[in-house]
């Protein structure tokens, strides 16, 4: 799913990436292997220096990450599902600065885990540093401010889809 957009290139919106769909260029190599000038000069040359910096990064979700608009940030799962983890918290209270975390929930697909206030809570911050891809919902606005200021400091995956 990566690989076929163009969106996290700077100028290409959703429009345009529809029109290359629309005229044959369904992925990044498309793209590149066309042979004559899709844009104009300039912009094809842009993309280009995009596409190839894409490739290069390939495998670095956070460069994808920091590149995506939010809303297109479900491109990123299938490429990096084998590094997902789901996560949900529940709170003492909606403020991050007077409420505390009771409970993190982490589930991979496989494995449950559960990181309990008192109990052992400060674990997680262990368990979530092996996955590159976190999903949450409402995560942004959430989950991750309270996990932010419960655990300073804390290096959270790079990539995270907020359905």
């Amino acid at each position: 799913m990566l690989e076929q957009t163009f969106i996290h290139i700077p100028g290409v919106g959703p429009k345009t990436e529809q029109t290359l769909w629309n005229r044959g260029i369904h992925s990044w190599l498309d793209f590149l292997d066309c042979p004559e000038p899709f844009f104009s000069h300039a912009k094809d040359r842009l993309i280009n220096e995009h596409l190839e910096a894409s490739l290069a990064h390939r495998q670095d979700i956070g460069y994808f990450d920091e590149r995506l608009p939010a809303g297109e940030k479900w491109r990123l799962f299938d490429d990096f599902k084998d590094r997902v983890v789901y996560l949900d918290i529940e709170t003492s209270g909606y403020d991050p600065w007077d409420s505390d975390i009771t409970v993190i929930g982490l589930y991979d697909g496989t494995r449950v885990q559960t990181f309990v206030n008192g109990k052992n809570l400060d674990a997680f911050e262990t368990a979530v540093a092996d996955y590159d891809l976190v999903v949450t919902f409402n995560g942004a606005c959430f989950d991750l401010p309270f996990i932010k200021r419960s655990f300073p400091g804390i290096s959270l995956p790079e990539g995270h889809i907020d359905l």
